[in-house]
């Protein structure tokens, strides 16, 4: 594929184009110019005359005397003279006269698609701003690089926006159901005491603290998710091997895993050392493995393999669960998400998990992406920074 030109070239070449055209069609207008003005000359100098003087301008070496007379009666005192003379000011003029309108208007032609797609992001961009996030951009292959990826970078930050107000319009609803609920539990619960409907007795203040265990733990990870979007999420770097790191937490989750007769395979991971949170880390991998218990155990087996890059280290969580469809793919990670109807509240967990996940490894300067197996399932690819 034909790598589209740069701005500056695109430009370059048109007002190029413009200014050679220019210089072209004066040179050719001059150059007729002084053609008819010769062939005036010659039609009224007689033909032997002009066939001696063809003769002495072949050899002028000793017939200067010669030549001289032949100027001086067939041609006048303006032709010859040294400079620039009156007729050759007006033509010079009439040729600014004329180039000047041709010069504005073909730039003007040239220029225009460039200029057309300059205000029409400008239009949108005023749309946008007025709260129409419904725009994209037509991306042309015949604009300049700079402005074909002005245009694509303006439609993601569309993109961006129209999800980012579809997520915040979604999540306050859930925010307030998931809060509501343990309080509503705990408030019942309290309530039910005070009317001696239940006894006060360590059991139900059990009950009690669960629900504001429960509401408190929400209320941190949002407080997180809150952080990374601002991009102060408080890091305590330090080095260790993710290898090490891994092995610990599957040890954490022996129980469960064991419960569900599956294992979790590691290939490839280096144990080399890395600079990082060691604890955020430890909460992705959580994380991933708690998803995994919860929703794709019972497809088989989780493996995890590794790929070293001389800058990144990228594992890849893969399952053999029943995966997802590809809009649902697109939507993993915003919060409070869960797939119906099996990743409802029931199920465990409020949504944040993978949210919570992405922003620690956005604030490690790493990435986490899902998408389907070729085999079928989920594929969870996390990349952090080797350094």
């Amino acid at each position: 594929m034909k790598r589209p030109p740069r701005l500056w070239q695109w430009v370059g070449w048109r007002m190029g184009l413009i200014a050679g055209g220019a210089v072209l069609s004066m040179a050719l207008i001059m150059w007729v110019r002084y053609l008819c003005w010769q062939l005036e000359i010659d039609a009224k100098i007689p033909l032997h005359a002009r066939t001696q003087f063809a003769a002495s301008m072949a050899a002028p070496q000793g017939r200067e005397g010669e030549i001289w007379a032949y100027i001086s009666r067939y041609y006048s005192l303006d032709d010859i003279r040294p400079g620039i003379s009156g007729a050759d000011w007006w033509t010079i003029a009439l040729l600014l006269s004329a180039a000047l309108p041709l010069i504005l208007v073909t730039g003007f032609l040239l220029l225009r698609p460039l200029s057309s797609r300059f205000i029409a992001i400008a239009k949108a961009a005023r749309q946008v701003a007025g709260g129409n996030l419904d725009i994209s951009l037509p991306i042309s292959a015949r604009m300049p690089l700079e402005v074909q990826r002005l245009a694509g970078d303006f439609n993601s930050m569309t993109r961006r926006l129209r999800l980012y107000e579809q997520e915040v319009q979604a999540s306050s609803a859930v925010l307030a159901h998931e809060l509501r609920t343990p309080l509503n539990a705990a408030m019942g619960r309290v309530r039910g005491m005070l009317d001696t409907v239940f006894p006060a007795n360590p059991e139900q203040l059990g009950l009690v603290l669960h629900q504001l265990e429960h509401l408190n733990l929400l209320v941190d990870d949002l407080l997180l998710l809150s952080l990374a979007q601002a991009g102060q999420l408080p890091l305590q770097p330090s080095r260790f091997t993710l290898k090490a790191l891994l092995d610990e937490r599957i040890t954490w989750f022996k129980p469960q895993l064991a419960a569900a007769a599956r294992k979790v395979w590691v290939i490839g991971l280096p144990a080399e050392q890395i600079h990082a949170d060691r604890k955020r880390i430890g909460q992705v991998f959580n994380i991933l493995l708690d998803n995994y218990l919860r929703y794709a155990a019972a497809g088989g087996d989780l493996c995890i393999q590794c790929q070293a890059t001389a800058q990144r280290l990228t594992l890849s969580f893969q399952d053999r669960g029943p995966g997802l469809s590809e809009q649902d793919v697109q939507r993993v990670f915003q919060r409070f998400w869960r797939q119906e109807p099996s990743r409802n509240r029931h199920a465990g967990g409020s949504g944040l998990g993978l949210s919570i996940a992405q922003a620690i490894c956005t604030a490690h300067g790493g990435s986490i992406e899902a998408y389907q197996g070729v085999q079928g399932g989920l594929v969870i690819e996390l990349s952090l920074p080797r350094g």
